[in-house]
């Protein structure tokens, strides 16, 4: 490991990563965690491709050049899509980490087959998702009510979480899922988890809900144990944003960290 303290950079379009940055703080010590919340793009769900590419290039660069990471966290599924092939291509050196839908632990854990999946539209849309759904549902006794939700994260990032046009999208997008008795839901992007406790109140019945933060974390104590990460001392969080940012949704997630 080229630090002596591990040093993570990781990125989404706004406050979602920070379910991930939870998550790793969890998990993780003796580490720097950097991150950025590029609040001047956000959403990446309902940009194009080759635009998301170019976002997720810029950060890594800056992260590399200003930080010196040993890892890379994407904790945005669209950026994962649309990124991190070119980025392993382009830094074989970083440990590099993404984030996708929970389709498989979901299969894992419902008990009917019937599995519901929030997403971004791109990320529903992305061959990254589809290929993964193909994958794992082949063969399987599987229903999945998929479902796209654009202007939940705008909702989220003005932490607008419990109000009544909040409360009225996810009542839209759930009633097939609730209709169909779904006993799983996948939270297919990072912002999402923030407004959990809304989905299991619209749902009214026992629900599992699946975000991916804690695979994330683990995935990465174990690769960075690989190259010599002790995992032992103190764990620093640094925030960086490209725009405004709701600060009190920042405290709501996480408590002890320092704005750069």
């Amino acid at each position: 490991m080229r630090n002596e303290k591990l040093k993570i950079g990781v990125f989404d379009s706004g406050l979602g990563g920070l379910t991930v940055v939870k998550a790793l703080s969890q998990v993780i010590k003796g580490a720097d965690i950097f991150y950025v919340a590029d609040t001047k793009n956000a959403p990446y769900g309902e940009k194009t491709p080759e635009q998301i590419l170019q976002y997720a290039l810029t950060i890594t660069q800056h992260l590399i050049e200003t930080h010196d990471i040993d890892a890379l966290i994407l904790a945005c599924n669209t950026a994962t899509s649309f990124a991190i092939e070119k980025l392993r291509e382009l830094y074989p050196e970083l440990i590099i980490i993404g984030t996708e839908p929970g389709v498989k632990p979901a299969l894992e854990k419902s008990k009917t087959g019937k599995i519901g999946v929030l997403a971004t539209p791109a990320t529903l849309q992305g061959e990254k998702y589809q290929a993964l759904v193909k994958q794992l549902s082949t063969g399987k006794d599987v229903v999945l009510y998929e479902q796209a939700c654009p202007g939940l994260v705008e909702q989220i990032e003005r932490g607008a979480i419990a109000c009544d046009t909040t409360k009225t999208l996810l009542n839209t997008w759930l009633s097939p899922m609730k209709e169909n008795s779904v006993d799983t839901i996948v939270l297919g992007c990072t912002h999402y988890p923030l407004v959990g406790d809304v989905i299991k109140n619209i749902m009214d019945y026992e629900i599992t809900l699946i975000e991916t933060g804690s695979a994330i974390a683990n995935r990465l104590l174990i690769l960075s144990q690989n190259i010599g990460h002790q995992n032992d001392g103190n764990l620093n969080i640094f925030i960086h944003y490209t725009d405004t940012i709701n600060k009190e949704s920042i405290d709501s997630i996480i408590s002890d960290y320092t704005f750069i």
